[in-house]
């Protein structure tokens, strides 16, 4: 009897997942290297929060990797659907390192606030800041494509930090203008804001990843879709349940549809089939199980 679901590789999917593994460590290194130097030197709490971010983001890239692996691997007895649900695992995972990073520089900011603050040199943080805004710019870019294409959460909560990065480096580089040509309390008032930005893409990422672990339904439209789907095959005459849920980053479907009474078993079945594979092949479903309910046909009934 079996007990463990075929499944090919998904030699793309694994392509895309190396592509945003590879943009992800080695952007974040040199960026949380960088920050670091300068934030150390410079004394700035809108640079310390920006370098916390940083490091944050190398070590969610390193949990990245391993998460992703394991989503891809194949079914096995201990996982007989296979290992989908890693995936928004490394989600939530990539949301608790920021949300870390987020307390991490409202502590240093609100102390630096109520001790007091002094001008920040420009140079080096205005250096460091605009080039960290560009090296985000292309991360996001490559980043967010890839997560399309892949359809996965995990790959688009990284493109969503990316975007945080910049908007976060950005009021950074107020701060610390701001020290310097208005009052040094804005500076730390730029850390609080940076943090504040980091809490909030926690939390998006947090709902959606969460969503994804506890059987979220489907949306309406993609019902709809695959209502239409099932349809389209030749001898269903009707589909009057369809129950879509998230298993992982894609959908499970159990629904029923309706087929002529007559038919024989065998023909019933070929249709079912044909209603699955119609089903699966839409970019949401994962897995699809069909129920054949036998109905008189409209003719039939009349007669």
């Amino acid at each position: 009897m079996k007990s463990i679901r075929n499944e090919c590789p998904d030699m793309r999917r694994q392509r895309l997942y190396r592509q945003a593994i590879i943009v992800a460590i080695v952007g974040n290194v040199l960026l949380a290297a960088m920050k670091s130097l300068i934030a150390w030197l410079s004394g700035s709490s809108a640079m310390f929060s920006e370098a916390a971010n940083s490091v944050s983001d190398v070590l969610y890239s390193l949990l990245m990797t391993t998460g992703l692996y394991l989503a891809q691997r194949p079914p096995d007895e201990s996982h007989p659907q296979g290992h989908s649900r890693f995936e928004p695992l490394v989600g939530l995972i990539i949301a608790g390192a920021m949300g870390t990073a987020g307390f991490t520089a409202l502590r240093e900011s609100v102390s630096r606030f109520l001790s007091g603050a002094t001008p920040i040199e420009t140079f080096w943080p205005t250096v460091v800041l605009t080039t960290g805004a560009a090296v985000k710019v292309v991360m996001y870019a490559l980043v967010v494509r890839i997560g399309r294409e892949a359809d996965s959460p995990a790959i688009r909560a990284s493109a969503s930090d990316n975007l945080a990065d910049v908007l976060t480096s950005m009021a950074a580089l107020v701060g610390v203008w701001g020290s310097r040509l208005l009052h040094p309390l804005l500076d730390p008032g730029a850390g609080v804001l940076v943090a504040l930005w980091i809490f909030r893409s926690v939390w998006e990422i947090g709902v959606e990843n969460v969503g994804y672990l506890t059987g979220r339904g489907a949306s309406p439209e993609c019902i709809r879709r695959i209502t239409t789907a099932a349809l389209g095959v030749d001898g269903v005459l009707g589909v009057h349940q369809v129950i879509a849920e998230h298993v992982g980053p894609r959908l499970r479907v159990d629904m029923h549809v309706d087929v002529d009474g007559g038919l024989t078993l065998r023909a019933a079945h070929d249709i079912a089939d044909r209603v699955q594979a119609a089903v699966e092949g839409l970019s949401d479903v994962d897995l699809a199980f069909v129920h054949v309910e036998p109905v008189e046909r409209p003719d039939e009934g009349e007669g």
